[in-house]
């Protein structure tokens, strides 16, 4: 689950780690109020959107006036940044720069531990540093059994930093940047740029969490924080209904039983050149509602030029599916073209229920994957 950057600096707040002055703004009124509010002749304006790229995207502006603050707030409530709709923004003050950093704390799952990266090149460039001078980023694995003591986080300040105030204010910030991480069952959080004031101070200027969604049963206070996508809405209600579901990029929707299919089917249609829309995964059940209920999260995604449900009968019968598919296409009305590939236990007698349907029934896998890219690409 990801969070935005006010709730990210809101829980870094709470763990004593330096965030700068600023106030959340749901209308350019509201936006024009705040820089009021905070007395400062210069303020920056941020998007609040649960995507990267906003400073590239023009969703993040320095601002000098009252009439500048009006002007650019107005045109990013009108923007969308990587599709997603711009409907609050962070009014922030603007400290004064000297150097910028970057710091995080995220999962390294080969190790089996927590990683911490550290680097003095942070910004909007920090994927750039990773690409042509990755030896500018520092990388050390924290042992779980012995966390973020006082001589390790000593340690790595000096890797920044020789003057000892300096190292004092980082050691606190990687102690408890870690608390907060561990505490709260995350999966990153990362502060880009961690930037030194001219004044001194070590401040966190953009705070970005994500967290767990497996251990969020036991976080009642993040969960307060959720604001699922669209794409993360059907998500959720594929695993209420018992499916496996991820949104992709693409415009063929699948429908397979069996993670091991699924994959393969995907791998499939990319290799003819086509391009899933979507993972699901309707596990072994055979229950024609349970087909119905695919078929209908499915159908919510309007991207679709044509799906293809690939089943490999063994628990699940191949009639039953069928059945399930003429339901969900007599109540829903489908105007998209469906494929349909069965294979496995009472395969004729599914196929010759769809037989005088408007599916399209394919016998072997590869054919079915065939009709579907030619669909696809049919459609334009």
């Amino acid at each position: 689950m990801k969070i935005h950057e006010y709730q990210a600096k809101k829980l870094f707040s709470s763990y004593g780690i330096p965030v700068e002055q600023h106030i959340l703004c749901h209308n350019v009124d509201e936006a024009v109020s705040a820089y009021e509010e905070l007395n400062m002749e210069k303020v920056v304006l941020k998007a609040q959107v649960l995507t990267g790229g906003r400073g590239k995207a023009g969703g993040v502006k320095l601002v000098k006036c009252k009439t500048d603050v009006m002007n650019y707030a107005a045109s990013m409530f009108q923007m969308k940044i990587n599709g997603l709709p711009v409907n609050k923004i962070l009014v922030s003050e603007a400290v004064n720069i000297d150097s910028e950093f970057y710091l995080s704390f995220s999962i390294d799952r080969k190790n089996r531990s927590v990683i911490m990266m550290l680097s003095s090149e942070g910004g909007v460039e920090i994927e750039e540093v990773a690409k042509y001078t990755p030896e500018n980023i520092y990388r050390i694995n924290i042992d779980p059994f012995v966390g973020m003591p006082d001589y390790l986080a000593r340690r790595i300040a000096f890797f920044l930093f020789d003057d000892m105030d300096l190292v004092g204010q980082i050691v606190q910030i990687l102690q408890n940047l870690y608390q907060l991480f561990i505490e709260n069952d995350a999966s990153l959080a990362e502060i880009n740029p961690l930037v030194l004031t001219k004044e001194g101070n070590l401040v966190a200027v953009d705070a970005k969490m994500t967290f767990d969604d497996n251990a969020l049963y036991r976080q009642e206070d993040i969960c307060f924080f959720s604001e699922p996508t669209e794409e993360e809405e059907m998500e959720l209600q594929a695993k209420a209904k018992g499916f496996s579901y991820v949104h992709l990029t693409g415009d063929i929707g699948c429908m397979v039983n069996g993670a091991g299919l699924a994959m393969a089917t995907m791998d499939l249609i990319k290799l003819n050149e086509g391009y899933p829309a979507n993972f699901l995964d309707i596990g072994g059940s055979s229950n024609p509602k349970k087909i119905f209920e695919a078929m209908r999260i499915l159908l919510q995604d309007d991207r679709l030029k044509v799906i293809l449900v690939n089943i490999f009968g063994g628990i699940t019968r191949c009639d039953d599916v069928a059945n399930g598919l003429l339901k969900a296409y007599e109540d829903m009305h489908a105007d998209i073209p469906i494929v349909v590939r069965l294979t496995g236990t009472n395969e004729e007698e599914g196929r010759a229920l769809l037989r005088n349907s408007n599916f399209l029934v394919a016998e072997t896998m590869n054919e079915a994957i065939r009709k579907a890219v030619n669909q696809s690409i049919k459609a334009g």
